[in-house]
């Protein structure tokens, strides 16, 4: 690799900037995962990731690994082989959802909609509605589909649920969204919200962490697909005792456990007005530019994540390798069927205007040079009218 001075610049939707405070806190050495304090430690790690689910009633697990980890130990602790399950692929990550689905046995309900549409709720409510015999088991949700910056109405899917009086389990992807913003667990009657410690929770990669609802516990004394170090009958003890059934990554832990710190201290009404003002102006700027981003309508724009169309005759892949070369910044790639077609400016996590203006104004060089007709300075000057005006005051957290 080349020589490159100063900062990267890290704009991709995940693994997110690690702010210093994290980084610092698991530069620890080695516990006792088995020691007396370890407990008492990682149960207030569990504690303070209930909020984030905006839950009182689920039981928190984290799995060594990653949310895919988490995805699948949701699979196979609470369906069973040949279950039907009701999906829609409207992204890369609905889509890899839906594949480990069938992977692992289920028998996967697609609805196909445009990569830039949402979760099809009308859709969904039609075949719930259908189902008299209950032969769906369970709906997936993709939540917030970080390859085309679409966030999706999860309590329009439970609405629907309830409306068919149907019992099928909500699960739900909340990799990008929960932790940046507003996520209603036991208000939507999600039953399996799962997320991962890389994105909003501003940590490294490496756990998986999954909120289970007590029906989906009471679905997982009786399922009969096969798991080992995925069984929530391990991690259910994790849960009240705070000791893994396997080796844990501490020092990750500790991380995750300063990241709970910051979040806690900002507010989370705070993280979530944030993430929705510095959006406001990615996609302020996007609009200067004359461009389009991927979601269908501004009502289903992410503010994780803004996906960006690049112009006829350019060539996003040209966009993030110019800026990464010329400008050291690192911007996400377009995925599967967008590759080519659009790049992605992640805005999640440890962020600050500034951040975000430093996005746009690098974008717009790497735009230019890739072939695009960009006016200098107007995207950046398109989001600076948005942070020109003072973020609404709300009381810190209490330290």
């Amino acid at each position: 690799m080349p020589f490159r001075p100063g900062l990267n610049h890290l704009y991709i939707p995940g693994p997110t900037n690690v702010p210093e405070q994290v980084r610092m806190a698991m530069n620890v050495a080695q516990q006792d995962q088995r020691g007396p304090e370890f407990g008492a430690f990682v149960l207030s790690i569990l504690r303070d990731l209930k909020p984030l689910f905006a839950t009182a009633d689920a039981t928190v697990m984290l799995f060594p690994g990653s949310g895919t980890g988490a995805w699948e130990a949701a699979i196979v602790n609470t369906l069973n082989p040949g279950d039907r399950v009701l999906m829609a692929r409207h992204g890369q990550f609905s889509t890899l959802w839906a594949k480990m689905a069938a992977d692992l046995g289920l028998d996967v309900e697609i609805v196909d909609v445009a990569w830039g549409a949402g979760a099809p709720v009308s859709e969904f409510a039609r075949r719930l509605a259908a189902d008299r015999e209950g032969k769906i088991k369970a709906v997936f949700v993709t939540h917030n589909e970080t390859a085309t910056g679409v966030t999706s109405d999860v309590k329009g899917v439970r609405e629907a649920l309830d409306a068919s009086f149907h019992d099928a389990l909500l699960f739900v992807d909340g990799v990008s969204s929960i932790g940046s913003i507003p996520f209603r667990m036991d208000d939507w009657g999600v039953d399996l919200a799962v997320t991962g410690s890389q994105k909003g929770l501003m940590a490294p990669a490496g756990l998986g962490i999954l909120a289970v609802s007590p029906k989906a516990m009471r679905a997982a004394a009786t399922n009969t697909m096969r798991r080992s170090y995925f069984s929530f009958a391990d991690y259910a003890v994790t849960a009240q005792t705070g000791y893994f059934p396997a080796t844990p990554p501490t020092p990750l832990l500790h991380g995750l456990r300063a990241a709970l710190d910051r979040l806690h201290t900002e507010g989370l009404a705070n993280v979530h007005a944030r993430h929705a003002r510095l959006a406001a102006g990615v996609r302020a700027g996007v609009a200067a530019w004359g461009l389009e981003i991927c979601a269908e309508h501004p009502s289903l724009a992410s503010d994780t994540v803004t996906a960006i169309r690049t112009p006829e005759g350019v060539d996003a892949r040209d966009v993030i390798r110019i800026g990464l070369e010329r400008f050291n910044i690192s911007f996400g790639t377009g995925l599967s069927q967008l590759a080519g077609k659009v790049f992605r400016i992640g805005h999640l996590g440890d962020l600050n205007e500034g951040m975000c203006l430093t996005a746009l104004g690098l974008a717009e060089l790497s735009l230019s040079a890739a072939g695009a007709k960009i006016a200098f300075g107007s995207g950046v000057a398109a989001a600076q009218e948005i942070y020109d005006v003072a973020a609404p005051a709300v009381a810190l957290a209490a330290e």
